[in-house]
């Protein structure tokens, strides 16, 4: 599983022009879910993501997560994190989980997620739907994330 995840002011995702999600102050997360990833995957991003430190404290340094602010979160189904674009210039997508199974560990995802943080705090957008997501990146902060720690 990997992750791109921003701090941002506002992030939203729009659909045929119309606003679906949108949240303030907290992290976009744009998910991407290979076929190896099981529970292991989704428990150690969910870990991961809602206890990074990357927001500022009194003291203006990065000490605090997103669960010591009570943010909010974005989460929106990515499997172009999989792309693979080392050969010739079309990216290839083998490596990304089929529509059908990502979905399913996508939704787990979510549901692990609403063991931390409150279901009222967590947005999303459609899965396999095309989408328009805007943001304002806070710093910016942009941390990229696998549960292989391949990076």
């Amino acid at each position: 599983m990997r992750s791109v995840v921003q701090r941002v002011k506002t992030a939203g995702v729009s659909i045929n022009n119309q606003v679906y999600s949108s949240i303030n102050n907290g992290l976009l997360c744009l998910l991407g879910i290979s076929p190896e990833d099981g529970e292991e995957d989704i428990k150690y991003m969910v870990d991961k993501i809602t206890n990074l430190r990357i927001f500022q404290d009194d003291s203006n340094k990065m000490n605090k997560s997103l669960i010591d602010i009570n943010g909010e979160i974005l989460v929106v189904s990515q499997f172009t994190l999989y792309g693979d674009a080392r050969k010739g210039r079309r990216p290839s997508f083998d490596k990304a989980a089929n529509g059908e199974s990502a979905k399913i560990i996508y939704e787990e995802f979510l549901t692990a997620l609403e063991s931390v943080i409150a279901s009222h705090k967590i947005k999303t957008g459609v899965f396999a739907e095309m989408m328009e997501v805007n943001l304002i990146n806070d710093g910016p902060v942009t941390i990229l994330l696998d549960s292989k720690r391949g990076f």
